[in-house]
């Protein structure tokens, strides 16, 4: 795939997760990335705070007694207040529980992508179906495509695992198996030549394990979020209640992928005879964990997958990964 000799106005990819957005451009010295968090957090209206808020450059935007604050500062303010944050999205797609997704999610999307110029691609990622299902994914796309036209962008989608591909496997070129692990889907893709091949989701990811583990330990999920990107790791036995009680619902997720991925190659009817081991790439901040890929690898070994595996490795940065693979499908259109 070649995009160095790209020209035009520059493209841009988008990552857009249950977790956080991710935009991707191209930089002097390779890419340059901004996110969000795809969150917000309600807090009484008063005018300092407005104020006070607009002079820090707290994105926020005022409902009635309201103040809505979305992205990065959400976190902040809800731990705070003790309160869990709010998503956009759920499970991957738009959250029909809150009915001001669509409003809030354009908010975050404008505060990274902004006004597109005629003419300006714009890959954003999108989730396959959970696997066993098949699950309607067309109003998330459709709302997604329409958000980013009308910021004035020429728009395509493209399935978040495939990102995966596309922005870690340009030495195989674009063969192998993409792995997502995110807020709140695992989204796996095995592609061919760039082709992809079999792609699915499952539904057990970051979200499932914080509000597992919070409602064994009586503990608010956005809490036990921060706690483990700050300090979890999964390497041996744990002492303390949180980190074993985390660890127990990190292995179940990845039990989930495992026989997810081994069911799948067993029965998918259009694989393609590899003639070599193809590579297998993890990716998102799931994953992130120290000792995540090993006990992936571990309990993928104990599997007996069917398919032989040249490495397992995390991406070279497992949060920008998609956003990466989807600047790259954006700049092979120009």
């Amino acid at each position: 795939m070649k995009t160095e000799t790209a020209k035009g106005p520059a493209a841009l990819g988008l990552d857009v997760g249950t977790s956080r957005i991710v935009a991707a451009r191209q930089a002097d010295q390779g890419f340059k990335y901004d996110s969000q968090l795809n969150a917000f957090v309600t807090i009484p209206y008063s005018k300092m705070t407005e104020n006070v808020l607009r002079k820090e450059g707290v994105s926020h935007t005022v409902e009635g007694n309201e103040i809505v604050v979305h992205g990065n500062e959400s976190e902040r303010f809800a731990d705070l207040l003790q309160k869990d944050i709010r998503r956009t999205m759920a499970r991957g797609i738009l959250n029909s529980n809150e009915p001001d997704s669509v409003r809030l999610i354009r908010d975050i999307a404008t505060s990274l992508a902004g006004k597109g110029e005629k003419g300006q691609k714009l890959c954003y990622t999108v989730p396959a179906a959970p696997l066993g299902a098949e699950e309607n994914l067309t109003y998330h796309d459709a709302t997604l495509r329409e958000i980013l036209t009308d910021l004035g962008y020429d728009v395509k989608s493209i399935n978040e695992g495939l990102a995966v591909v596309y922005g870690e496997m340009e030495s195989t070129n674009y063969t192998g198996i993409g792995i997502s692990c995110g807020g709140g889907l695992c989204n796996v893709c095995f592609a061919y030549l760039s082709v992809p091949i079999l792609s699915f989701s499952i539904p057990k990811a970051g979200d499932f394990i914080d509000a597992s583990a919070a409602s064994v330990m009586g503990e608010r999920a956005n809490r036990v979020r921060i706690l483990k990107e700050q300090s979890f790791q999964m390497n041996g036995h744990h002492e303390d209640q949180f980190r074993q009680v985390v660890s127990v619902y990190y292995d179940d997720m990845i039990q989930t992928l495992v026989t997810g991925l081994r069911n799948a190659f067993l029965t998918s009817r259009n694989m393609p005879k590899l003639g070599r081991p193809i590579p297998l790439v993890l990716s998102g901040g799931t994953a992130m964990p120290k000792g995540f890929r090993e006990r992936f690898e571990k309990i993928l070994g104990d599997s007996k997958f069917p398919v032989e595996l040249s490495e397992i490795r995390m991406a070279g940065d497992p949060l920008t990964a998609t956003a990466k693979g989807a600047l790259v499908a954006a700049l092979c259109d120009m």
